[in-house]
């Protein structure tokens, strides 16, 4: 990566990583969609058709839909890779011009377990309440679940310098990655037990008196309970159901104790799980117990795992939140939002399913006959990947907005090529709540349009009214509406302008008209009413599926180096290695069941069955395999439980087999 310090990108200082360095490689490729695609259902031959064609298509059967079954028989899904304008659009197009509830996007799958943690705890979700750059100059950086080497190297020079500036780093994870090869101090817990190591870090913190008394009491509420809850988490027994030996969790919980400032960062290891949001919230206790949260250099923050993962859930494309954060439910957020949007509140529709949830009544009696999809490959990253296929199967109508022909877009009735990142402009919101702008840099192929025309084309076609933007495509007119939707929001952008951000380098939510933006939050006041943080009394039930006699592996999934995601665009770039899907194993495993490294082994789940060869290595933990999801077939082995409070899916645990 380039290690020249740029000025003008305060985040990553012009470093990239070899995914960035190569992200043109789709420049000019042959795979690269130029026309409107319709497949023909009874032969499966597809034909190209002009932008007029396929809109006025798309948009017939979406109104035939609307008129037979009703509003909510059409459904969207979005992605955290939108930009602000896109992921704002969106969600309007699909509560004024459809008239539905059944949107929801990839990033619930992503952070919603954090976000849902932080909105309980502190009454915001901001991923990072304070610069990425903080973490240099904190004493001790617990990371929990991330891998942040790999998944984003230009970040991991931060806790390099942390580490020359005399602080101390730790990483938990089943896998000791080249991030826990970074670590002062590792941990290496069964998946499924972060929760368990942090209500027994709090234990030992409490019990030697290390708990910041004076901000409990001045700052927080619930502390007493928490205090109570987590006396029965002595080391021995953290040890007997996390596998993490006492002596590692009391040297932990010593470094805390007699650190100055501690931050502590969660990431999709501790997160998706169907504990997922209780895991963060036993870590946040841990913040706030020894009294970091709104303390310079220190507290608790989410490392976000996609492009937009920050902004993308604040403006709209989220079932259950309108622009600026708004929940949908708040009779105030819907005056004001359908205020800006010329519509009347009534015509509003309600809260609609959760992401998977959305997916899994697909075709249904009851569920939506017709799915538009932008910015998400749902056939490799859905849980439960093999159910869910035979859902989109099952649709009247299948609509794929995307640059190439992904594995999802294979599926559909209509494809509809669109600009990728460096043919466009528009914001994004990184992991720190900072609003940036990302400018067109070259013209797109003849035949391609943006989103954000598309979603205009279908809409004017459906005879959406709104009388404040008659549906723009120009990026700053649509954040423009934007800034006026998300005012006096929690994500309040009206004080954010583009010639702002290009000034500024970038501006900090939440920013109300006048203000400066906010780099770092909590130093005065919570977001809660009363001003406090709340303490969250949890408990520890354990991964959904546990082990068996019949399937007595845990099997873990996540990201490697040179791919990203669901891999539609990094697996098609030929300067990025891809050696394909593999399965990590210990070598006491792979003795017992007679694999060799290379040779092809066979993985088994309830759900399903991958092929694939051995990787074996000393770095992971004996019972457990891991296995990367850029793939077709992680994910149809991965469980579809779901967290009750962020509706995110079990992907880092679940039982599973290995055989040669």
């Amino acid at each position: 990566m380039r290690s020249q310090k740029n000025k003008h990108s305060p985040v990553d200082e012009g470093a990239l990583c070899r995914k960035g360095w190569t992200a043109a490689g789709l420049r000019g490729s042959r795979e690269r969609l130029t026309t409107p695609m319709v497949r023909d259902r009874a032969t499966g031959e597809w034909s190209a058709a002009t932008w007029d064609e396929a809109l006025d298509l798309v948009a017939s059967k979406l109104t035939d839909l609307r008129e037979n079954h009703g509003a909510d028989a059409n459904a969207v899904f979005g992605g955290g890779g939108l930009t602000n304008e896109k992921a704002y659009q969106l969600g309007k197009f699909a509560r004024v011009a459809l008239g539905t509830s059944q949107i929801d996007y990839n990033g619930r799958w992503c952070m919603s377990s954090a976000a849902s943690a932080g909105n309980q705890a502190f009454g915001v979700d901001r991923g990072l309440p304070f610069p990425l750059a903080d973490i240099e100059k904190t004493d001790v950086c617990v990371l929990v679940g991330s891998n942040l080497a790999e998944t984003m190297p230009p970040a991991a020079r931060h806790l390099d310098r942390l580490r020359e500036n005399g602080g101390k780093v730790v990483v938990i994870d089943p896998r000791l990655t080249p991030t826990g090869e970074r670590a002062d101090l590792f941990l290496q817990p069964v998946p499924g037990t972060d929760l368990p190591l942090a209500l027994g870090v709090l234990h030992l913190l409490d019990a030697v008196g290390a708990v910041d008394e004076d901000y409990i009491a001045e700052r927080t509420t619930g502390f007493e309970d928490v205090r109570r809850s987590v006396a029965a988490w002595w080391p021995e027994m953290v040890e007997r159901v996390s596998g993490v030996e006492a002596a590692q969790l009391r040297e932990l919980a010593d470094l805390l104790a007699n650190a100055g400032k501690v931050m502590v960062l969660t990431a999709r290891g501790a997160e998706q799980h169907a504990q997922g949001t209780d895991t963060v919230l036993a870590w946040l206790n841990v913040t706030l117990a020894l009294g970091m949260p709104g303390k310079a250099y220190a507290g608790y923050g989410c490392l976000t795992g996609q492009g937009n993962g920050q902004g993308g859930r604040e403006h709209g494309q989220k079932a259950d939140q309108l622009p600026g954060y708004r929940m949908i439910d708040d009779p105030a957020a819907r005056a004001h939002v359908a205020a800006v949007w010329g519509v009347d509140p009534e015509t509003l529709p309600g809260k609609g399913r959760s992401a998977y949830e959305l997916l899994d009544a697909l075709g249904t009696p009851e569920g939506p006959k017709s799915l538009l999809v932008f910015g998400s490959n749902i056939v490799v990253s859905a849980p439960n990947a093999t159910h869910i296929t035979s859902r989109l199967a099952d649709l009247d109508l299948l609509v794929v907005a995307d640059m190439v022909m992904s594995e999802t877009a294979a599926l559909a009735d209509v494809v509809l090529p669109v600009t990728q990142w460096a043919e466009e402009t528009g914001t994004m919101t990184n992991l720190e709540g900072r609003v940036i702008l990302r400018q067109a840099a070259v013209t797109p192929p003849d035949g391609v349009r943006s989103d954000l025309e598309v979603i205009a084309g279908l809409a004017t076609r459906l005879e959406a009214v709104s009388g404040a933007t008659r549906w723009q495509t120009d990026p700053e007119a649509i954040f423009t509406e934007l800034r006026a939707a998300s005012k006096g929001g929690k994500a309040d952008y009206s004080g954010i302008t583009y010639d702002r951000i290009r000034d500024e380098d970038g501006v900090f939510w939440p920013c109300p008209e006048g203000s400066g933006g906010t780099p770092r939050l909590f130093a005065d006041t919570f977001s809660h009413p009363d001003g406090r943080a709340r303490f969250v009394d949890v408990e520890h039930s354990g991964p959904a599926e546990e082990p068996s006699a019949a399937y007595p592996l845990h099997l873990t999934t996540g990201r490697v180096l040179a791919q990203y995601q669901s891999g539609a665009q990094t697996r098609r770039i030929k300067d990025l290695p891809d050696d394909g899907i593999f399965v990590e194993l210990h070598p006491l495993l792979a003795d017992r069941v007679g694999a060799h490294d290379g040779d092809p082994v066979v993985v088994r789940t309830p759900r399903g069955e991958l092929k694939a060869p051995a990787r074996v290595v000393t770095t992971i933990r004996p019972d457990t395999i891991f296995v990367p999801f850029h793939w077709v077939g992680a994910n149809r082995l991965t469980n579809d439980a779901l967290d009750p409070s962020s509706r995110m899916p079990e992907f880092k645990v679940c039982a599973a087999a290995v055989s040669a």
